[in-house]
């Protein structure tokens, strides 16, 4: 990321659909996250082509089940430390959290 170069914070970047997140490290962003956890999933063209609503990703359970069976729904970037997670839109979210 960019963002963390400029501000000489060492970071790992993990290709989501190369490397998807295991159960245990989504419900362990979710544990940290300071956003609704329903953010984490994109309402984009995927999600309208799976018939998907609001109400299959209500939950913690649901956004778990949703991102294991379709990674491609993961919202991005999501920008986790030892501490907190958020999902980094609008970028300056980002440059808050790593400052």
């Amino acid at each position: 990321m960019r963002i963390a170069e400029e501000l000489g914070v060492d970071a790992e970047i993990v290709l989501y659909i190369k490397t998807p997140p295991d159960e245990a490290t989504l419900r362990g962003i979710i544990a940290k996250l300071e956003d609704p956890v329903t953010d984490l999933v994109r309402r984009d063209s995927l999600w309208k082509k799976l018939g998907l609503t609001d109400k299959d990703a209500k939950t913690e359970d649901q956004v778990v089940k949703l991102l294991l069976k379709h990674k491609q729904l993961l919202q991005r970037p999501v920008v986790v430390t030892k501490k907190k997670a958020i999902i980094g839109r609008p970028k300056e979210r980002v440059t808050k959290l790593l400052s």
